[in-house]
């Protein structure tokens, strides 16, 4: 599906010289100074023997950050991704240092002025993995903030865009399609907080850029960098349904990405933006799937109701640990505990975003009670259980 040969894996770039294609200097040097923050930090905490790489991810990392207009300037509006990479045991690191990161995380955040993140690394797994699109945006875009270029030399394999599986196009938009999920619970609980309202705008516009996105993964396309993914799908042909609507849409989405804005819109017009994005997303998530399972699906409910495997490629002895680690012994009983979790999650969106009508059949319930792992008959709390399952298996 990829459409395209594997060539020899490019060079891991330089670093960014800014933050932001356009912001003012004003918010290049505050983000600066909150990366020379974080670094003193990090090493207060692990030391610089055990850091082997300190790294900047996200738009931020790859200069393309949003730019949010204000009053008062410019400000930052996505969150700050940073990457840990330690010297030593994987799991022994995490369980020393993951709280204390967490902690820090927290103290600086309201210094920032968004939500800063940290996520632990081991090179020697990022060297192992096969290509995803995570570490492909990771290695090609990223600021380095401590160690040298030539720890990630090896990690080149990530670098190759067309080397990056079908599933991830679906893991890409099963991530957006959950955030219209969460979206479209906010709308239906009037009145509409502002935060209510980013909340929605935000992820109304990650949907948008994802319907490209999609489609530039799928024939081995996809760039790191929004304004080349943009300029790649201006030129882009394929059969598949709404493409000029999804052209559209993904231009809106890259200019929220680099000039994001508080949502102004109604609820009513919220509301309405977010129905025509559902019905995209939803043309788009049958082409990709029936393409990728090699399976035609009608409806979201027949794709939802289909026993089949959903994650072929994922391995089933692996598949059987991480079910028994997740939900226990009891879930070890037939086919499915050899399945990766990620299937209940792409069964359980298909009937939430887009048939939740069908849970007036107390089948198709009990079914999504299996699927999301709770006794929850209401609306609210399948939607909950579903945020739960979503977040460990996204």
């Amino acid at each position: 599906m990829t459409g395209a040969s594997l060539s020899p894996s490019p060079p891991i770039p330089c670093a960014s010289t800014r933050f932001t294609l356009d912001g003012s200097e004003e918010l290049e040097n505050h983000l600066a100074r909150i990366c020379k923050r974080v670094l003193a930090e990090v090493l207060a905490l692990v030391s610089d023997q055990n850091l082997e790489a300190l790294l900047l991810g996200g738009g931020y990392g790859r200069g393309e950050g949003g730019v949010l207009k204000t009053e008062a300037g410019d400000r930052p509006y996505n969150d700050l991704e940073f990457y840990i990479c330690l010297r030593g045991n994987h799991w022994r690191n995490e369980r020393r240092y993951v709280a204390a990161l967490h902690s820090l995380a927290e103290s600086l955040t309201p210094v920032a002025g968004v939500d800063v993140e940290f996520k632990l690394l081991s090179l020697g797994k990022l060297r192992r993995s096969p290509p995803s699109m995570f570490y492909y945006d990771l290695m090609r875009g990223h600021r380095r903030l401590w160690g040298e270029e030539a720890l990630l030399a090896q990690c080149a394999h990530h670098c190759a865009a067309e080397r990056i599986p079908l599933p991830e196009a679906t893991r890409l938009l099963m991530n957006r399609c959950s955030g219209l999920l969460l979206a479209r619970q906010r709308l239906h609980r009037p009145p509409l907080a502002p935060e209510d309202a980013d909340f929605v705008g935000r992820n109304l516009a990650k949907a948008q850029l994802a319907l490209g996105d999609v489609l530039l993964t799928m024939h081995g396309q996809y760039h790191w960098s929004c304004l080349e993914r943009a300029r790649r799908l201006e030129l882009f042909s394929s059969n598949c349904p709404h493409l000029p609507e999804i052209h559209w849409h993904h231009r809106a989405g890259v200019e929220f990405k680099l000039h994001p804005c508080r949502a102004a819109a109604s609820l009513p017009e919220l509301r309405s933006q977010h129905e025509e994005l559902r019905a995209l997303a939803l043309e788009l998530w049958l082409w990709l799937e029936t393409r990728r399972l090699h399976r035609a699906f009608a409806n979201p409910l027949d794709y939802a109701l289909d026993a089949r495997n959903k994650c072929p490629e994922t391995h089933p002895c692996r598949n059987y640990l991480v079910n028994l680690k997740a939900f226990g012994p009891a879930s070890l009983l037939g086919k499915k505990a050899y399945r990766h979790p990620r299937q209940r999650v792409l069964q359980g969106l298909s009937i939430l975003l887009w048939s939740p009508q069908s849970l007036e059949d107390p089948r198709i319930l009990q079914q999504t009670q299996r699927l999301l792992g709770t006794s929850s008959r209401d609306l609210n709390g399948l939607l909950d259980a579903y945020h739960r399952l979503w977040r460990r298996f996204n």
